[in-house]
């Protein structure tokens, strides 16, 4: 049993030890550390009591008796560790009632979390089946959902299939009914003219058989009849003769230019269809006139250009010098001569000049360990105000641009939840220190920077950087990616069978862009064929909108992208033609320009084209006027574009409306 030291404290063996004791003054659950360490190095010392090695020992060889392979093992376990607690309760007699109270309330807990475990099985199993069942009737919903979808696709088409046949029947009964209406037209017209004949011919029947039945009477009575009966017959009928030639005179006199009435209603028809042509040659005379005007406009517009082209050919061939072998870049390009080809593919010396800038760029710009900061002057963008050395991340074009499509994924997302657009360079700042700390967000905004301003080729760091420096309005990125979405859907729409394929004759891009010429809507055709199965006459029209690792389109975006610049150019030049008179312009000038190139244009587009111009706040007024070329300057960084169909006469022009 344990044993109590000379001064009455509990020694650390069971064995007493005169020399060895703990403190008299030591807490019952102070820290071992809280001890003297002369103290327990020399209790470490001791050899274990004998009780102690026994109890060791009978633990040992009840725990290699049992079977640890059942699936009570914990429970058979605990078994020997309860005896071992047991004789060790016994062994204590002082704190026997103690360490019983003790081992009863594990005992106790422990069984109260057996039975707790036990009632929690079954629903273990509950909740396993009715996970299982949920999972197998969303799956049911699904497939039944899918196949909703499917007949309601089919039954689309055969609604859509049903309005174009009644179109047609319609078409057919109006075209019958205008025929109808000309027959029967001409048929009152011939019953009518038989009508009044008839009557004419029953007047004249009656006259002469009334001359006939005078003549008889008065043949019969002139035998009888003696000479003075007839000299007074003959007087009161030259009287009468004389009455009737006065009248006749008096009614030619009144109703001179009276004309029938059959004669004036189809005159006053003939008059009508004449008052009809008239219009209709005004109408068209109006259209000539304006199509005259605008044909002056693209001649004085033509004009100038010739005057250009002449002045920059004289230029050109005073400081000309022979073309440049663009082969031997192949030489220096990373790459080899085969990206080389795919870099130049299709593009200009100027586009040469600038993809090799590019390169040299990018290579030098991987060889600088730091940027110089450019201060911290008012003038210099928040993004950029930072003094002394900035260390370059030498990302790559690939980083970039993933990082920039982030940056636009996050900003789109605040301004939908705050429900106003937020700046981008600010924004542009707080989310690289939000993602990369204060500390290194001027080292990645640098670096952005820098590849920004160097990647000219690349459409997303370009657009990115001309939004950040304020070329561009930010609205112009969204209404492309706009415009590219709709053709999506457009495109989805038509593919009835989610195959993600259509044939060329299905490419709905005439339907999607109306408002496009002949000319470029080829272009967007040929440009899709690069995706064309030749085998099948398929276009893989899902793979038109993807983008490789470094954020390039597939030439049929690029193609779409740089019509809607062309295009918006072109509506800008239209509207400079209608102010060249101008050198400054107010509210009402550009309203009256923009509805003469525009007009189907809507209020609320031409408000919003206004404010863009002249800078205007929601709450604030317009300025009076501003000048011409800051007008045109600001209308062109914004998303501006052409609004309805287009006119005979802006389509003399050649102009395409996006």
């Amino acid at each position: 049993s344990l044993q109590l030291s000379a001064r009455g404290h509990w020694s650390m063996w069971p064995a007493f030890v005169a020399e060895q004791t703990v403190l008299k003054n030591h807490k019952p659950c102070c820290a071992p550390e809280e001890r003297q360490p002369s103290n327990k190095q020399a209790l470490l010392a001791l050899p274990k009591p004998r009780y102690l090695e026994q109890l060791e020992s009978y633990l040992r060889k009840e725990l290699q008796s049992l079977d640890l392979t059942k699936e009570n093992s914990q429970e058979l376990k605990l078994q020997p560790y309860r005896e071992i607690f047991d004789f060790f309760i016994d062994s204590f007699k002082t704190y026997k009632p103690l360490l019983a109270a003790i081992k009863s309330e594990y005992e106790a807990t422990l069984a109260h979390q057996q039975k707790t475990i036990r009632a929690l099985e079954p629903l273990k199993a509950m909740v396993a089946t009715v996970s299982e069942e949920c999972t197998q009737q969303i799956l049911a919903l699904q497939e039944k959902e899918r196949d909703e979808i499917n007949m309601l696709k089919q039954e689309k088409k055969h609604l859509l299939k049903f309005i174009d046949n009644m179109k047609e029947e319609n078409n057919s009964l109006q075209t019958q009914v205008e025929h109808l209406r000309e027959s029967v037209a001409e048929e009152y017209a011939r019953y009518l003219n038989e009508h009044a004949a008839r009557k004419l011919l029953l007047a004249k029947l009656n006259d002469m058989h009334n001359e006939q039945l005078e003549m008889t009477q008065q043949a019969q009575h002139t035998r009888g009849e003696d000479t003075v009966k007839l000299s007074l017959a003959l007087k009161v009928a030259r009287q009468d003769l004389t009455k009737a030639q006065e009248k006749l005179n008096l009614m030619i006199a009144y109703y001179a230019d009276v004309v029938p009435r059959r004669d004036f209603e189809s005159l006053e028809k003939k008059n009508s269809d004449l008052l009809q042509e008239i219009k209709t040659l005004q109408k068209d005379f109006d259209q000539l006139r304006q199509e005259y005007e605008t044909l002056l406009d693209i001649q004085r517009e033509t004009a100038d250009e010739r005057d250009k082209f002449c002045a920059e050919l004289q230029r050109v061939q005073h400081n000309c010098t022979p073309r440049p072998n663009w082969a031997k870049c192949s030489e220096v390009i990373p790459g080899g001569a085969d990206r080389w080809d795919w870099l130049a593919e299709g593009k200009t010396s100027d586009q040469l000049v600038d993809v090799l800038l590019e390169e040299i760029g990018t290579r030098v710009l991987k060889e600088i360990n730091a940027f110089h900061g450019k201060g911290k002057s008012d003038k210099v963008p928040v993004y950029l105000r930072h003094e002394g050395k900035v260390k370059n991340k030498k990302t790559t074009k690939k980083d970039v641009v993933n990082i920039l499509k982030d940056i636009w994924k996050e900003k789109i997302a605040l301004d939908q939840q705050t429900g106003k657009v937020s700046s981008l360079p600010e924004f542009f700042l707080s989310y690289l220190q939000k993602k990369y700390g204060n500390a290194a967000a001027m080292e990645w905004s640098y670096s952005l920077y820098e590849n920004m301003r160097l990647c000219r080729s690349n459409h997303v760091l370009s657009s990115f950087y001309d939004i950040l420096t304020g070329k561009v309005g930010e609205e112009q990125f969204h209404g492309q990616n706009q415009v590219i979405s709709d053709l999506q859907k457009e495109l989805a729409a038509r593919d009835s069978s989610d195959s993600g394929s259509l044939t060329s004759e299905h490419m709905a891009v005439k339907e999607a862009f109306p408002l496009k010429k002949k000319e470029s809507i080829q272009e967007l055709v040929d440009a899709s064929r690069s995706k064309l199965d030749s085998t099948e006459d398929l276009i893989d029209y899902m793979s038109l909108f993807k983008e490789d690792e470094e954020g390039n389109p597939d030439p049929f975006i690029a193609k779409l992208r740089s019509q809607y610049v062309r295009e918006k150019q072109e509506y800008l030049r239209q509207l400079k033609n209608k102010l060249r008179d101008l050198t400054e312009v107010n509210v009402d000038d550009l309203k009256t320009a923009f509805r003469a190139i525009n007009p189907d244009i809507d209020d609320q587009t031409l408000d919003t084209y206004i404010g863009l111009a002249f800078q205007v706040q929601r709450e604030g007024p317009a300025q009076e006027v501003v000048p011409v070329e800051t007008t045109l300057e600001r209308l062109l960084a914004g998303d501006v574009r052409r609004v309805g169909p287009l006119h005979r006469e802006e389509g003399t022009t050649g102009v395409e409306g996006e």
